[in-house]
C-alpha cells in the first residue's frame, strides 16, 4: 500500500510537469525576465534582513531557472510533490491512518492550491517556498519525542518561522494583493492533518484497503484538476509566447505561428509584424496578417512592465535606439515589486554600448556577470567596450549604430510618419524603416503620402 501511495504521489508531480512545461512554458519565462538574481552578498543580505527573506531568496533563486521552461516545470512540480508528502507526514506516518481513511486524497490539496496559486503570472515561488518551509518545521517538531524539548523547539521555531517564511509580502509581485490562495494552502496543510487524526480515533481498525485511497485521490483529483483547469489562463501563455520569440528574435518561429493563428491581440501583432520586417515582407504581405491599425505596428508606449516590450525590441530593429532605450528603462522601472530584470539589464547595455555609453553599459554588463545565465554573454559584450573597430565589425551592433538617429528631435509617446521618414532619409540602406514607413502609409490610409514617397523613389 505504500507504495501504491507512492504512485499517486508519482502522477501527480508528472501532471505538474506536463503542465508547466507544455501548457504553460512561457509564464515561466514571464517569471524568470523580471527579475535579476544576482550571486552577491549585499544583494543576498537585502533579500534575507527582511520578513520572509529566506522563503523569497530561496523562490528568486529557482526563478533563474525559469530561463528553461523544462528545469522550470521540474522545479515547480518537485516542490509540490514535496508539499503533498509532508502534508502526508503529518497524519503522524501512520499508514493504517491513509490506507483506510476517506481523507488520504486531502493530502494532495495544499498542493492543488499552490498549483492554483502560481497560474497566476504574478505569483511569486517565494510563496511556494514559504509553505514548504513551514510544513518541514512542523514535521521536525513532531518527530521529537514529548516533552520539554519539543515544546522549547516549538517556541523557537515560532518567531523563526515568521522571519523566515511567514511574515513575508513578497510572495506577489502586487503589493496590495493579499494571496489568499497561499494562506489557503498553508492553513489546509496544517488543518487537514488534524482533523484526519481526530476521525482516525473513531475508525475501527480494518485491513488495508486499496479501493479506499484510490477513490479519495480519484476523487480530490478530479475535482481540483477541473479547478486548475478552468483557471487556465492559455489566452496570456500565448501573449507571452510572441513577447518570448520576440526577446529571443525566433523571427521564422514567429511567422510559423502567426500565419496559423492569426493573433489578434496587440502584443502579437506587433512582434509578427516585426517578424515579416525582419524578413522584408512586411509591406508586401502586411494584409495577409490580422492588423490592429497603426496600434499593431509601433503601439504607444504604455505605463506598464510587459507591453512596452515587444515596441521597444521594433525600435531597437529599426534603429531607433534613444528610444528604444527610454522604453527598456521605463519598463524595468514600472515592475510592480520594484525588482530588476535580466532581460532589461542585458538590453540596456546593448543601447548604451551602440550610442557610445560606454560607463553605463559597463554597469550593466557587471552587474550580468553576477548571474549564472547571462555571465559569460556580458564577460563577451565588455570587451567590445571602446573597440569602435570591433562594433562597426558586429553582425547586429554595427549597422544599428549606422541606421541610429544623429541629431536630436522631439518625440513623443506616438509614433509618427515624420519620425519614419527622417530615420530613412538619414539611411536609405535601412530597409526596416522603409518597411515601416510604407506599412505606416497602409495603415493610416494616407495614399497622398504613400504616392509621393513611392514616386521619390522611381
Amino acid at each position: 500500500m505504500k507504495y501504491l501511495c507512492g504512485l499517486y504521489t508519482l502522477l501527480f508531480g508528472v501532471a505538474v510537469l506536463l503542465f508547466f512545461g507544455l501548457l504553460y512554458p512561457h509564464h515561466l519565462h514571464y517569471q524568470e525576465q523580471y527579475q535579476l538574481f544576482l550571486f552577491d552578498s549585499t544583494y543576498v543580505w537585502d533579500i534575507v534582513r527582511l520578513p520572509g527573506g529566506v522563503a523569497d531568496l530561496l523562490g528568486r533563486f529557482c526563478t533563474q531557472f525559469f530561463l528553461f521552461a523544462w528545469v522550470g516545470a521540474f522545479i515547480i512540480a518537485l516542490l509540490l510533490t514535496l508539499v503533498q508528502l509532508l502534508t502526508l507526514r503529518l497524519f503522524n506516518g501512520q499508514w493504517s491512518m491513509v490506507n483506510n481513511h476517506w481523507f488520504y486524497g486531502l493530502t494532495f490539496v495544499p498542493s492543488f492550491l499552490l498549483w492554483l496559486f502560481l497560474l497566476d503570472e504574478n505569483a511569486l515561488l517565494g510563496g511556494v517556498w514559504a509553505v514548504l518551509l513551514t510544513l518541514l518545521a512542523i514535521w521536525g517538531c513532531t518527530l521529537m519525542p514529548k516533552g520539554w524539548a519539543r515544546r522549547i523547539a516549538i517556541l523557537v521555531a515560532i518567531p523563526t518561522l515568521y522571519w523566515v517564511a511567514l511574515g513575508g509580502s513578497h510572495y506577489h509581485r502586487y503589493p496590495t494583493v493579499t494571496p489568499y490562495l497561499l494562506y489557503a494552502a498553508w492553513s489546509s496543510a496544517v488543518i487537514l492533518p488534524l482533523i484526519a487524526r481526530f476521525f482516525h480515533r473513531f475508525q475501527r481498525s480494518t485491513q488495508p484497503s486499496y479501493i479506499v485511497p484510490l477513490v479519495s485521490f480519484a476523487v480530490v483529483t478530479v475535482v481540483m484538476g477541473t479547478i486548475v483547469w478552468n483557471n487556465t489562463n492559455i489566452k496570456a501563455e500565448k501573449v507571452m509566447q510572441y513577447d518570448f520569440m520576440a526577446r529571443h528574435q525566433q523571427w521564422n518561429r514567429i511567422l510559423a505561428t502567426a500565419t496559423a493563428e492569426k493573433p489578434n491581440n496587440q502584443i502579437g501583432v506587433t512582434v509578427q509584424n516585426l517578424a515579416l520586417a525582419m524578413h522584408g515582407m512586411l509591406a508586401d504581405h502586411l494584409f495577409d496578417f490580422n492588423q490592429n491599425g497603426i496600434a499593431g505596428l509601433l503601439p504607444d508606449v504604455q505605463s506598464d512592465a510587459t507591453s512596452p516590450l515587444p515596441t521597444a525590441e521594433a525600435f531597437y530593429q529599426l534603429g531607433m535606439i534613444y528610444v528604444a532605450q527610454r522604453t527598456v528603462f521605463e519598463a524595468q522601472e514600472a515592475i510592480l515589486d520594484f525588482q530588476k530584470s535580466a532581460r532589461c539589464y542585458k538590453r540596456l547595455a546593448q543601447t548604451n554600448l551602440i550610442i557610445g555609453s560606454y560607463e553605463v553599459a559597463r554597469k550593466y554588463l557587471m552587474a550580468l556577470q553576477k548571474t549564472l545565465f547571462y555571465r559569460d554573454w556580458a564577460n563577451e559584450t565588455l570587451l567590445l567596450l571602446g573597440d569602435e573597430a570591433a562594433i562597426d565589425k558586429h553582425p547586429e551592433y554595427g549597422h544599428l549604430r549606422k541606421w541610429a538617429y544623429k541629431d536630436d528631435f522631439y518625440f513623443s509617446d506616438h509614433v509618427t510618419a515624420e519620425m519614419l521618414e527622417s530615420l530613412y532619409s538619414r539611411n536609405p540602406d535601412n530597409r526596416m524603416a522603409y518597411q515601416y514607413l510604407l506599412a505606416y502609409y497602409m495603415l493610416t490610409g494616407d495614399r497622398e503620402r504613400f504616392n509621393q514617397f513611392m514616386s521619390a523613389k522611381q
